[in-house]
């Protein structure tokens, strides 16, 4: 962790709601000093993105305060950055630049460091030949060290690089869909958890699992993909843990984490991990932005279920509200305490009753070591409901996905056996 002075930034129009709050917590996340704010309501200014009164109001604020880097909520094109540098004499980033940062300091697997880099060149791609072009006017915070490349080698450098990476990544991905495909093949339904950062993802992950993957309160701590069997009132599936949001998440950053996301687009279920601690606009906001990211990476008609999670730090009366205000835009919402475990079975039912594709068959069996050998192994794939012994027969009702289903009935025959009954679940 780095601790770096920081100013934080930020103009938006009248009709934007302020989000300083959540770029304050990813400076925090990297351990930077937050030693002043500059807002400002105005249209954006093509020379600095800010007015210029409040430019000279922020370079007195960094000799003021030692601050060392400058932040922006707001997106900024090569030229603003340059200016703002060389009228503060400090580095300044977008949030976006902020988010790789965050980011970096979390990724720990190959797949996540690729996917970042990858992130990082685009973004620099599309700024390339006017930064090498400011460069070469005077060396500025963030602008120096390229005065020895021309335009189109450092254009270039960038490029070749980038299909290097997108390569390994084709790679990984077609790994990642042949587990996908295995997965589904043994017949375990996937459920995803989604929602924004630090909404309490990985703790759900845990409550569900029993797993003890690592939790902090910081954002962005999961990056890479963790998978883990779970039963949901009977039905066995793989519960996944992914990346989470945040508002206004570039779709530089969604296409290079394409690999991760996708374990969510080919879900049977997402659960949506929603923070109802938060005021309700907040909670609106954010349930909106995951939404929307949602369906922009591809989910379209997969059953969602909304965990309105940390109702152990909420009255009672408001976790009330929060649920009445969200009906009607977010699906099937479930008040819960990840951590304390609270209404965990409540989720859980919820979940089983949204899974799709899930039948119940009724069998009957002649009583052999490979009829006892066979029930065995169904247990390992999906759910025996019962089991009664005869003298000369063994009846068992099974819960499983319907394609699966086949392949037992297909199996009880062959050993001599019939399907009694079958019935959706």
């Amino acid at each position: 962790m780095k601790n770096l002075k920081v100013i934080l930034v930020e103009r938006r129009l009248p009709s934007e709601k302020s989000l300083l709050h959540e770029l304050k917590s990813l400076a925090e996340t990297l351990g930077y000093e937050v030693v002043g704010v500059i807002q400002q309501v105005r249209a954006p200014s093509s020379k600095y993105q800010i007015g210029s009164g409040k430019v000279d109001e922020l370079a007195k604020m960094v000799k003021e305060t030692g601050a060392e880097k400058i932040i922006f909520e707001n997106e900024l094109k090569p030229v603003q950055a340059y200016n703002l540098a060389k009228k503060t004499g400090v580095e300044v980033i977008s949030k976006f630049q902020l988010i790789l940062e965050v980011f970096s300091s979390h990724a720990s697997t190959k797949e996540a460091k690729l996917q970042i880099e990858l992130a990082k060149l685009r973004y620099e791609l599309t700024r390339a030949k006017e930064k090498v072009r400011l460069a070469k006017l005077g060396e500025q915070p963030g602008f120096h060290g390229l005065g020895k490349y021309e335009v189109d080698v450092y254009y270039e450098t960038i490029k070749r690089r980038i299909v290097k990476i997108e390569k390994e990544l084709r790679k990984i991905r077609v790994e990642k869909s042949l587990k996908r495909a295995l997965r589904a093949d043994i017949g375990f339904p996937t459920v995803s958890l989604s929602g924004y950062t630090a909404a309490g993802k990985s703790t759900l992950f845990n409550s569900l699992t029993g797993e003890n993957v690592r939790v902090t309160g910081e954002l962005f701590t999961t990056l890479s993909t963790k998978i883990s069997m779970t039963n949901f009132n009977g039905k066995k599936a793989l519960l996944v843990d992914t990346v989470g949001f945040i508002d206004g998440l570039p779709v530089t950053l969604i296409e290079a984490f394409r690999s991760t996301l996708e374990e969510t687009v080919y879900s049977n279920l997402i659960i949506l991990v929603v923070d109802c601690s938060e005021p309700i606009d907040e909670i609106k906001r954010k349930v909106k932005c995951c939404l929307d990211t949602l369906r922009e990476i591809g989910v379209a008609s997969t059953p969602i279920v909304t965990a309105l999670n940390k109702i152990d730090l909420v009255e009672k009366s408001k976790v009330e509200d929060v649920v009445r205000c969200v009906e009607g835009f977010a699906p099937n919402p479930v008040p819960i305490s990840a951590l304390k475990k609270i209404n965990i079975e409540r989720l859980k039912e919820t979940v089983s009753r949204n899974l799709k594709n899930f039948v119940k068959a009724y069998f009957e069996l002649p009583l052999s070591s490979d009829s006892l050998s066979f029930i065995s192994k169904i247990r390992s794939f999906s759910t025996v409901l019962s089991q009664n012994l005869t003298e000369k027969s063994i009846f068992f009702e099974v819960e499983s996905i319907d394609y699966l289903m086949d392949r037992i009935r297909s199996r009880v025959e062959s050993l001599g056996g019939r399907m009694v009954e079958v019935v959706k679940a």
